[in-house]
């Protein structure tokens, strides 16, 4: 039969494939859609923000404008006043025990609610200090808090926020009101009228309406900065027990300030606001001293406060939902960009699982072409998957990809997508399970990413962390991954901030500050370097491949080994088995058999197998296990040589090894003239294999797995058509559509007989049986055996069974294994002869007739045997030698005048009782050693 080539190889697996993706087209539909969803779940934070926000429908990306508008738009931000933080009545400072100043206020001025504000000052001139302090405060001449002259909205224009000292107390409270409009206090040198009033004031050029009342201010020297540390400091650690606070305002010290310089230090309550109060306090200083130089008519303007330009927000829940999106940003496309990598681990472990890799690679699947046509599947799934990301991400205008240029995305995700199939290649060997894989992949998802988020983020930020370390921690492909979000999310912020659509070109990604090019070298190298030692560890340690290979397989001189050359046995082992006991006449004459095979290079036998050998190691305290003693056998080209044995006798072992499952202890075996250790790769090629379990894939159909592996074994066209429709004529599958329904809806019969049609396919020189016809009605069982005898002509089949009929029905040989070793081999006829040379005798009467039975046949034989009794129904073994037929049949006839007979019967030995024989004498042989 010719190998199939690489490509004709390839082309089968990707036909199989396309098929097998078409019916599970659905599932491909969602997953490759999930990206979609996910940006469309963040489009709507986007439009919920916006619509929060009240922006304008002509500003909006393509998709959201028909909604709403504004999301990066670049707007003038509020002009906001100036305010500071003024302690609450109750708070202000007064004279107390622990504060004794005498020129603080007296205490009662809190049931009152007169306490002024305070504010202390020193410096070295305390001349100048006392007057620049007495200046800090709004004169009266601005708001008239006088009872006949209150200030009204309607009798007043709008008074500029700089001409007032406001602040706002720190807490307010309007009890039977439900929103109470905000309260503001001018700080004044003097106040004769404590009722809210209501003034229009203008904050640059906006007007708006305030409720103020007057708060007196009060400035007082002290004596060094020491004296207000400390007073500042008891204000807030108290020692009484009303555990009230004394507050002070503000304080100044303005050390050697004179009329050439001002220098100023400055304390400042920063609970609330630090900004807006160190803002107002700085104002006063400066007003206060420019006062003290030129007097009222020259002061220093503080209209508003105005943010940096930055997109329109006028809401609290829209800034924060568009703040909590933006700084999760990297962390969620990188989740979503790595949604695809349990899904490729859990396929490639899954055909481990279930044997089908190496059902395929049986059947002449080579692993260049397995790796080929499965990496681009996942690549074109991955490509597929990138595609709908990267188009929704900037169809809806997410920043990430509206302000990266196109060619640097495709790019960046192209290698990283071939950087994460290689590595899931690379977790896959590690595995045989498929929960077990499904549970580490996304736990590596998940995990992975939060850590890029928490500590490699950091790290990135960190200006004292090396950079080489930086480089050193992205040879991880998550963080490789998560550093180019990192990249893109960090330059579209600063676009959208500047206001001006300027997207990441390829000058910005060779400029060699954002680390992009680093992260796309670092990706490249270890896209192949990773692709690498999965293929060599796949190959080596990984048993969904097969017989794992020498760890230097790549190495000519060492993968392969010359032929093997017949040597005489000199072990004690391989003595004993030449001198066996009588009984084992056969098995020793096999193996002079193979000895002569071997040492003239004999080519017309499928198999010969010289000293077999196979050894589990001990495990958990148990000792090893010698599953196969020693295995001599030759299968010329059409033979059917027939395996029987009890369970655990090693027969499964020895079709393990023969088929590249598991590897020899020792010992030689010859497969078409090729050697199973080191030639196995070439040995599938002209094998055909029928496991014990059904290998299938549920939905395809009986022709698809007839047409996969018949392209596997290098048919083509009509011969290929005329092949597939033969088999599934021969396993009664073609007629009544059948042959074009899935798999997954067959009855166990109809995959039994399925799996005999792909072992057959092709023209195999050796086929593998495992109980092929278990699970089969006695018509399909027949036909099977016509399909087998007619198969056998030109090829040589080894076939395990359970079944003394279809052993005897299909085998031109059988072997009888037990204990690991062959305790006898010939034609069914032969066996038969050799360990049955006596008759069974059956009879049944009442029970009280039974002596007269037994007496009955002990006339016949002295050494008759009795094997079974009960309930009147005895059976004995009488040797051939020792009576004849005739003259059973005689003394039947005259028993039958003496007594009641209910049934008697005279057989031959069968192929079950030499089987039964053979694996009890086995048994009781191993019980006394």
């Amino acid at each position: 039969m010719a190998i199939s080539s690489f490509a004709t190889q390839a082309n089968a697996l990707f036909l199989k494939n396309i098929t097998f993706q078409k019916r599970n087209l659905k599932e491909n539909i969602r997953l490759i859609l999930f990206p979609v969803i996910l940006c469309l779940v963040l489009m709507l934070f986007k439009i919920l923000s916006a619509y929060l926000n009240g922006l304008n429908a002509s500003d909006m990306p393509p998709i959201m404008g028909a909604l709403f508008a504004g999301i990066g738009a670049v707007l003038t931000p509020d002009k906001l006043p100036v305010y500071l933080q003024i302690p609450l009545p109750e708070a202000r400072a007064v004279r107390t025990e622990f504060i004794p100043y005498e020129d603080l206020p007296d205490e009662s001025c809190k049931a009152k609610g007169s306490c002024p504000v305070t504010v202390l000052v020193t410096g070295q001139n305390e001349s100048l200090g006392k007057s620049v302090g007495t200046n800090l405060f709004t004169s009266s001449a601005y708001l008239n808090f006088s009872p006949r002259r209150a200030v009204s909205l309607n009798s007043s224009a709008p008074i500029n926020t700089n001409d007032l000292l406001l602040g706002n107390e720190e807490e307010q409270d309007d009890e039977g009101v439900e929103n109470p409009p905000p309260m503001h206090e001018v700080i004044q040198a003097r106040c004769e009228h404590k009722a809210k009033i209501p003034v229009l004031v203008q904050t640059g050029s906006v007007n708006s309406t305030i409720a103020v009342k007057c708060a007196q201010g009060l400035g007082l020297w002290r004596s060094s900065s020491l004296v207000v540390n400390d007073e500042l400091f008891k204000g807030y650690v108290l020692e009484n027990s009303k555990n009230e606070v004394n507050e002070i305002l503000t304080a100044y010290d303005f050390l050697n300030t004179d009329e050439a310089n001002f220098n100023v230090t400055i304390w400042y309550n920063s609970t609330y606001n630090e900004y807006s109060t160190i803002l107002r306090t700085m104002n006063m200083a400066s007003n206060a001293y420019l006062k003290f130089l030129n007097g009222t008519g020259i002061k220093m303007l503080l209209d508003f406060v105005e943010g940096m330009p930055q997109p329109r927000s006028n809401s609290a829940v829209a800034n924060g939902m568009d703040g909590a999106v933006d700084i999760f940003l990297p962390l969620f496309f990188t989740w979503v960009i790595l949604q695809l990598f349990p899904v490729m681990v859990t396929t490639l472990v899954y055909e481990k699982q279930q044997n089908l890799r190496i059902m395929m690679k049986m059947h002449g699947l080579g692993d260049g072409p397995y790796w080929m046509i499965t990496y681009l599947y996942f690549l074109f799934l991955s490509f597929a998957y990138m595609f709908c990301l990267v188009l929704s991400g900037n169809l809806m205008g997410l920043p990430i990809f509206k302000f990266t240029e196109l060619s640097i995305q495709v790019a960046f995700y192209f290698i990283f997508i071939n950087l994460q199939i290689s590595f899931g290649f690379l977790l896959a060997t590690l595995f045989s399970q498929v929960k077990t894989a499904s549970v580490i992949a996304h736990m590596y998802v998940f995990a992975s990413g939060l850590i890029a988020y928490i500590v490699f983020q950091n790290l990135l930020q960190s200006p004292s962390f090396p950079r080489d370390w930086i480089v050193i921690l992205e040879m991880f492909p998550v963080f490789s991954l998560y550093r180019g979000l990192y990249e893109f999310h960090d330059y579209s912020k600063r676009s959208s901030y500047v206001g001006y659509n300027i997207k990441m070109s390829w000058n910005d990604v060779n400029d060699g500050e954002n680390g992009i090019r680093e992260v796309f070298f670092i990706m490249i190298v270890e896209w192949f370097v990773i692709l690498i030692v999965a293929y060599y560890l796949d190959q080596v340690i990984s048993p969904g491949s097969g017989v794992r290979k020498h760890p230097l397989f790549f190495l000519k001189n060492l993968s392969k080994k010359p032929s093997p050359s017949y040597q005489q046995p000199t072990t004690q082992t391989e003595q004993s088995n030449i001198h066996a006991e009588i009984e084992k006449l056969d098995v020793s004459q096999e193996r002079e058999k193979v000895r002569e095979l071997m040492l003239r290079n004999d080519t017309t036998h499928s198999i010969i197998c010289d000293n077999l050998k196979k050894v589990y190691p001990s495990k958990d305290g148990n000792p090893e296990k010698l599953a196969v003693r020693g295995l001599s056998l030759a299968l010329a080209r059409g033979e059917c040589f027939g395996m029987l044995g009890p369970n655990g006798a090693g027969k499964t072992s020895f079709i393990s090894m023969m088929i590249g499952l598991t590897t020899p202890t020792s010992g030689v075996a010859l497969v078409t003239g090729l050697d199973i250790e080191t030639e196995m790769d070439e040995i599938y090629y002209s094998m055909g294999v029928c496991p014990q379990h059904d290998l299938l894939w549920e939905c395809l159909t009986a022709r698809e797995h007839l047409l996969f592996y018949g392209r596997l074994k290098n048919l083509k066209d009509s011969a290929l058509t005329e092949a597939v429709e033969e088999s599934l004529k021969s396993v009664n599958l073609f007629h009544g559509g059948v042959a074009d329904k899935q798999a997954g809806t067959y009855s166990g019969g109809m995959k039994r007989r399925l799996s005999v049609a792909i072992s057959l396919i092709g023209d195999p020189k050796v086929v593998y049986m495992d109980e092929p016809s278990t699970g089969l009605d006695p018509a399909s069982r027949n036909q099977l055996w016509s399909i087998v005898k007619r198969a056998k002509k030109d090829r040589a089949i080894i076939l395990t069974t359970h079944s003394m009929e279809e052993a005897e029905a299909l085998c031109d040989r059988l072997g009888i294994f037990a204990n690991g070793s062959l305790q006898c081999i010939g034609n069914p006829k032969e066996l038969k002869a050799r360990y049955g040379g006596s008759y069974v005798f059956t009879m049944t009467t009442s029970v009280s007739l039974e002596d007269e039975v037994e007496n009955l046949v002990r006339q016949l034989s002295s050494d008759a045997n009795k094997i079974y009794h009960l309930s009147g129904t005895q059976k004995f073994e009488i040797p051939k030698k020792d009576v004849r037929i005739g003259d059973v049949f005689r003394a039947v006839e005259n028993a039958k005048k003496r007594f009641t007979i209910n049934a008697w019967g005279l057989t031959d030995t069968t192929l079950e009782d030499v089987f039964i024989k053979v694996a009890q004498a086995a048994l009781a042989s191993t019980s006394t050693m």
